[in-house]
């Protein structure tokens, strides 16, 4: 291809600051350095970890310019030195935490946090020479990566690590949803709590991730499904998901949720996931599972510098607790699994896309995450 090589220019989406508008505006991108990709981005979306970014709700993160994005698909460019598993042409997915599959945690079955691409939102430039790729194009600054993946921009350049080529009969469209949200919800569901058939789900936030839990936990089996959310507008789609049984937390009858929980199950739950990013919707959580085998499942981004609401003395009680990042699921080596089953209808992905904009109304999608309006707004660039 006549870029490979060069300095690409190119439309971003750029953040300046802390709740400002993203800026549309002209980027050079450089070309891919050993063992890194450069992608055409065709297809993004904005997940709640873009939106808790572009507020600046965690000061430590912050880092301007930059471009964020992390859920996408598109095609390759270039590559450079050393890339062997893909080539121009190729179609793939950006994820957010790598994959080395040389490290002890990549070698270990469970784990799935690669020592050196794992998550780090406070990353901002590449791993090979600790520099950025892109730069601003009327005088050449600096403008930072972000989550390994920046896809907010027409072309991007990311480790090969972070990247899975995929069949070119797959619909990029669509996949595009497994590079964050409904890998993370679905993963949790099988690969973290492992659902077993007949038990008993509570979910605190029915939004992407929230959503695609019900879903792994439907196609699990589970008997009963509960959603818990304060926006009754998102029952109708927690039904698709199979979810049966909704409480709605500002319609209180003088009992906290977990009450109403242990009502609806007699005793609580098996497994519980708190997909809210609240502090409160947690603790209602775990004391939503069952006293001797309950497990809660932490999905939610959480800003806030509160610590775990649960004396170590609860963890006595037969309850415990853990955390998932992409649903547990190794990049490389899982995610093509899960792609194929996900296309042959284990996972309604259509149920997740709620908006389809240009690029350019990205503003537009960012605005409609935050007041709760959409799951996913699928941006085509």
């Amino acid at each position: 291809m006549e870029t490979q090589g060069k300095v690409i220019t190119c439309k971003a989406a750029v953040a300046w600051g802390a709740g400002e508008a993203l800026v549309m505006e002209d980027v050079k991108v450089d070309p891919p350095q050993r063992l890194e990709v450069r992608i055409r981005i065709l297809f993004t979306s904005i997940c709640h970890t873009d939106l808790s970014a572009w507020k600046g709700e965690n000061e430590a993160q912050q880092a301007y310019p930059r471009i964020l994005g992390h859920e996408a698909a598109g095609i390759v460019e270039s590559v450079g030195e050393g890339v062997e598993e893909m080539k121009a042409g190729d179609h793939v997915l950006p994820v957010f935490t790598g994959e080395c599959g040389e490290c002890r945690v990549c070698k270990r079955d469970g784990a799935n946090l690669c020592e050196r691409f794992r998550v780090d939102p406070m990353k901002k430039v590449m791993v090979s020479d600790g520099k950025t790729r892109f730069f601003t194009s009327k005088d050449n600054k600096p403008i930072f990566h972000f989550l390994n993946t920046s896809t907010f921009s027409e072309y991007t350049v990311i480790d090969s690590a972070c990247v899975l080529k995929v069949d070119p009969l797959f619909p990029l469209e669509k996949i595009s949803l497994l590079s964050c949200g409904v890998s993370t919800g679905v993963g949790a569901a099988w690969n973290v709590a492992d659902i077993q058939p007949g038990s008993t789900v509570a979910i605190f936030g029915l939004g992407a991730v929230g959503l695609a839990v019900a879903e792994g936990a439907r196609a699990r089996g589970a008997s009963k499904i509960i959603g818990i959310d304060v926006n009754p507008e998102k029952f109708q789609l927690g039904r698709e998901a199979g979810i049966r049984d909704f409480i709605n937390p500002k319609e209180s009858d003088q009992k906290a949720v977990h009450e109403r929980v242990r009502e609806i199950t007699e005793g609580g739950v098996e497994y519980s996931f708190e997909c809210a990013g609240s502090i409160e919707a947690l603790r209602e959580a775990f004391l939503s599972t069952n006293s001797g085998l309950g497990v809660t499942v932490l999905l939610g981004v959480h800003s806030s510098p509160q610590l775990l609401p649960i004396h170590p003395m609860e963890l006595f009680q037969g309850r415990s607790i853990t955390a998932s990042v992409f649903g547990g699921f190794k990049p490389k080596t899982q995610l093509p699994i899960f792609i194929t089953q996900c296309l042959q209808g284990l996972v309604n992905l259509d149920l997740f896309i709620s908006h389809q904009l240009p690029f350019h109304d990205i503003n537009k999608a960012m605005q409609l995450l935050n007041q709760g309006k959409a799951l996913r707004c699928l941006l085509r660039l």
